[in-house]
């Protein structure tokens, strides 16, 4: 009986895929059944959707979608071809292809979602912060710069108690993004030093971060390992929930619309499987534009998707108070915040070169790049590990199809892969993806143009 169902379903598929052949120019899939990998966070929700909407078998792809351990196994199975491909840290493709860590060239042709993080502390650290936070009508003036954490810090440091912050990965968002903030607020997050087989990330450090997978978060601030951390949702409210944290900023307060996971192949598969590729790219712009439609009016459906076990698993309650437009910081202080997790509008798919160089920078500031590099080499490392060509093809196909309209893209005759100069930091620098070095220049602490340690 599975067997005549799957038949069946082959059929239709054939016959959607030849329909959708004779629209547009791309071939059929090389390799049609795939299996992909994903950490449980809801920004993987393009990957669930592409798959319980029928996305993916529209394009002739039957998808297997498996949760992975921790960022480090769902890399290492890419690479190996264990997985197809996989929701990724933005910073992994980059990382692995320049050598940082486990080397191998991964690229990317599509970018996951912009936003959908959050720091949050403990109850303890929480109420000594709000000794330095301004009140506004009973309640604390967002954004929380990291400036009310600096005497917590400076507190611990002098009862002789080191200050523990956990975040996600080494080239993780929320790694770079918690470092971003301490440093805004006169903190230093410390250096890697790896040319001196130092990766701990700790050198000169006033807050020492270390690695904890996202669904450990929780338990481990609980237990009183860490004293806060940088991660993705939804276990910055389920923190709320449990009454253990308090999450005190959102990525989309430490930089506006940052772009945050990517959906990461190998570039042997990319080679091998180039229709295939086009194709899951298709179906997540799908998925993606599904995500974010008529004002988020399916997002309720998507965290019902979410909360089932073999994705997310956390209760539909915690996963909606992000998830539908809202963010809960102290318990009982929810605040609208529409763009918490965006998945398509702004161009929230497409692989910018901007995006990549700023990881590159990020990277070269706090030493996982251990020499200055000329601009140039930003430029050559974004264009081999992102793919907007690949993008393009994808979305042409879309528009040819009638699914989705031109003006909702960017005009591929003339983008150029750089977003305009962005000046949404906390810290009001400006970022500018064409001068890295110039960017890099511009802050207090981190590494600059010549430094070594």
């Amino acid at each position: 009986m599975k067997k005549f169902i799957r038949i069946a379903i082959t059929a239709l598929t054939v016959g959607l895929s030849a329909n959708a052949m004779a629209e547009d120019s791309v071939g059929w899939p090389e390799k049609a059944d795939l299996k992909f990998g994903f950490i449980k966070l809801t920004d993987m929700a393009p990957l669930a959707v592409a798959y319980e909407k029928g996305f993916f078998e529209e394009e002739g792809l039957f998808v297997t979608l498996e949760a992975q351990a921790n960022w480090k196994v769902l890399l290492d199975r890419v690479i190996d071809g264990q997985l197809d491909g996989a929701h990724m840290l933005a910073g992994q493709p980059l990382g692995a292809t320049i050598g940082y860590g486990t080397e191998a060239h991964i690229v990317t042709a599509f970018s996951m979602d912009l936003n959908g993080n959050g720091i949050t502390v403990s109850n303890a650290v929480w109420e000594e912060m709000k000794k330095s936070i301004p009140v506004e009508n009973g309640k604390p003036v967002h954004p929380i710069k990291a400036d009310a954490l600096k005497p917590v810090v400076e507190k611990y440091k002098a009862e002789g108690k080191s200050f523990n912050m956990g975040m996600v990965f080494p080239v993780s968002t929320h790694n770079y993004e918690l470092r971003y903030w301490l440093a805004a607020g006169g903190l230093n997050p410390g250096f890697y030093a790896p040319h001196k087989g130092d990766t701990s990330g700790q050198l000169q450090a006033d807050v020492l971060l270390s690695v904890t997978p996202p669904p450990q978060m929780p338990a481990t601030l609980e237990a009183g390992t860490i004293y806060g951390y940088c991660v993705g949702e939804p276990w910055n409210q389920q923190a709320v929930f449990k009454g253990i944290g308090v999450p005190v900023i959102t990525d989309y307060e430490i930089w506006k619309n940052n772009p945050e996971k990517v959906f990461g192949v190998s570039k042997g598969w990319a080679d091998k499987y180039p229709n295939t590729h086009i194709r899951v790219v298709k179906a997540m712009i799908r998925a993606a534009k599904w995500l974010d439609e008529n004002d988020n009016a399916n997002r309720p459906e998507a965290v019902k998707i979410l909360s089932q076990p073999n994705y997310v698993g956390a209760d539909y309650d915690v996963i909606a108070n992000s998830m539908t437009g809202t963010f809960e910081y102290e318990k009982g202080d929810k605040r609208e915040v529409p763009d918490f997790n965006v998945f398509f509008r702004y161009n929230a798919t497409y692989p910018f070169y901007s995006d990549a160089i700023w990881y590159l920078t990020q990277m070269r500031r706090w030493g996982q790049i251990s020499e200055s590099k000329p601009d140039s080499w930003y430029m050559d490392i974004a264009k081999q590990v992102y793919r907007p060509d690949i993008y393009a093809q994808a979305a042409k196909a879309l528009i040819a199809e009638g699914k989705i309209s031109a003006d909702e893209f960017p005009d591929f005759a003339t983008e150029d892969g750089f977003k305009a100069p962005q000046k949404g930091f906390i810290d009001n620098i400006t970022y500018d993806g064409r001068k890295p070095n110039a960017y890099l220049k511009k802050f207090p602490i981190g590494l600059k143009e010549g430094d070594a340690l």
